[in-house]
């Protein structure tokens, strides 16, 4: 007979704080800096397209950030989320570890994404916003977005990556249901898409090009802002609700994890997770916090640090943070939520201070993986969270080889059932695995501004 399979909180549990990492780091995150000046940017270049709500989380380094109420209200949805033990996936494995996944494909939206959503759609609200412009790679940040516009009334309109526009329609029907606009980017929409267009009619588009987009279209309009799913600092602070409630679950237990792992693209799921945890170990915790990435996409793991713009178009303020290169345009691969130049100024503070570590892994392994962890734990993980399972197969099996008892914890970031299409070519054997030529990545990097 198997223990406890799920560790469950009750909604009077739900985290009333989120937790700022930027507080303890041992050393500050790097400010931004105004695109045209190089010189860091102030609330007043950010007001355009970000409600003050949000810039005020960007800039600071207070410990705790208080949850309002109507966010809170709007995470009972669905928050607090279960944390599984993968019993079935232990035993095929016949590993010694324990292996715990926290399940955020239970959300409205089917992934980590309304986390951060919600907030932002409260604090437009809260300051008169009418309208929403925001990207989205695989879909799932869109689809978020306009779930959570549609519980405060707000207009949105989504750019989509065009390669995953293409390979998950309906991730486009799904917004559509909650009331967003979504087109493929490039678009002709913008000045930015019609001149992607123009350079190459068959552009595949990126995360990159579909934010300069948005940034272009709230820009344009009085009534709307800007919302982005990734990256920034107060989207990773939303997303350590995620990190706070497993930590109180697995003490419900009695546990703590020697291993923490995420996947990678933008950094939002992955600092959710990875961030309390982190402070544990900058206080002298023994834990091995891993963010994982695509071999094709490889921000942490070739990338440089440095500032660079987040989008194609050099509209968006200059980030410090571990990237390709703005002009970076990844393979299409089929995890499409991972398809990112940058990393989150966040979590490449981490990277660069030796607080993580970073894997990257081709997309065939990462769905085998997925596979695997389908048969065994009844979830089809989105392509994305694949990325983790492969790491946490890959730590399990190394505690089987050495002898050891270990705890892992690892982020479902998302379900994959909007992915099938992704996981029909991967079971006909049509996925090609891509390695970036060091050639490609240096001529992105030598695009990198002068700072």
């Amino acid at each position: 007979m198997i223990g406890q399979r799920k560790i469950l909180l009750s909604e009077r549990d739900l985290p009333k704080k989120w937790y700022n990492i930027m507080h303890d780091l041992p050393k500050p995150v790097a400010p931004p800096l105004h695109p045209g000046t190089k010189q860091p940017a102030g609330p007043d270049d950010l007001k355009p397209i970000f409600p003050m709500g949000l810039i005020e989380q960007e800039v600071t380094t207070s410990e705790y950030i208080d949850i309002p109420e109507e966010v809170l209200d709007a995470y009972s949805l669905w928050r607090p989320t279960p944390l599984h033990r993968a019993y079935g996936l232990e035993k095929a494995l016949g590993t010694p570890a324990k292996i715990y996944y926290k399940n955020e494909s239970v959300s409205p939206a089917g992934s980590h994404k309304p986390n951060t959503a919600v907030a932002q759609a409260y604090y437009n609200r809260r300051e008169g916003v009418k309208r929403l412009a925001t990207e989205t790679g695989a879909g799932q940040w869109g689809s978020a977005l306009a779930f959570a516009s549609s519980l405060f009334g707000i207009e949105v309109q989504v750019y989509m990556v065009r390669v995953s526009y293409d390979q998950k329609p309906y991730r486009k029907f799904l917004m559509q249901s909650w009331g967003a606009d979504c087109v493929a980017s490039p678009s002709n929409l913008t000045n930015t898409g019609r001149a992607a267009l123009q350079a190459n009619p068959d552009n595949p588009g990126s995360l990159g090009l579909a934010i300069s987009e948005a940034v272009e279209d709230a820009a344009g309009r009085a009534d709307t802002n800007y919302a982005l799913g990734s990256v920034l600092n107060h989207v990773v602070i939303h997303q350590s609700i995620i990190g706070m409630e497993s930590k109180q679950q697995l003490a419900s237990i009695n546990e703590y994890p020697d291993v923490v792992i995420g996947c990678a693209g933008g950094g939002s799921n992955f600092g959710g997770i990875a961030a309390p945890f982190v402070r544990d170990k900058i206080s002298g915790k023994n834990v091995d916090v891993i963010a994982v990435e695509p071999s094709s996409c490889p921000t942490l793991t070739r990338g440089k640090f440095a500032y660079d713009f987040g989008d194609v178009a050099m509209m968006t303020p200059l980030l410090k943070m571990h990237t390709l290169g703005h002009g970076f345009m990844p393979p299409s691969i089929h995890a499409g939520g991972l398809r990112y130049h940058g990393m989150a100024p966040i979590v490449s503070a981490m990277m660069d201070q030796n607080l993580i570590r970073a894997l990257a892994y081709h997309q065939n392994a990462t769905f085998e993986a997925g596979i695997l962890f389908a048969k065994t734990e009844g979830i089809l993980p989105a392509p994305e969270s694949t990325h983790a399972i492969k790491a946490a197969i890959d730590e399990a099996l190394k505690a089987k080889q050495e002898g050891k008892s270990k705890v892992i914890l690892f982020n479902l970031s998302g379900h994959g059932m909007f992915d099938l299409a992704s996981y029909d070519k991967y079971l006909q054997k049509q996925l090609v695995d891509h390695e970036m030529p060091d050639s490609e990545i240096q001529k992105a990097i030598k695009e990198l501004p002068v700072i």
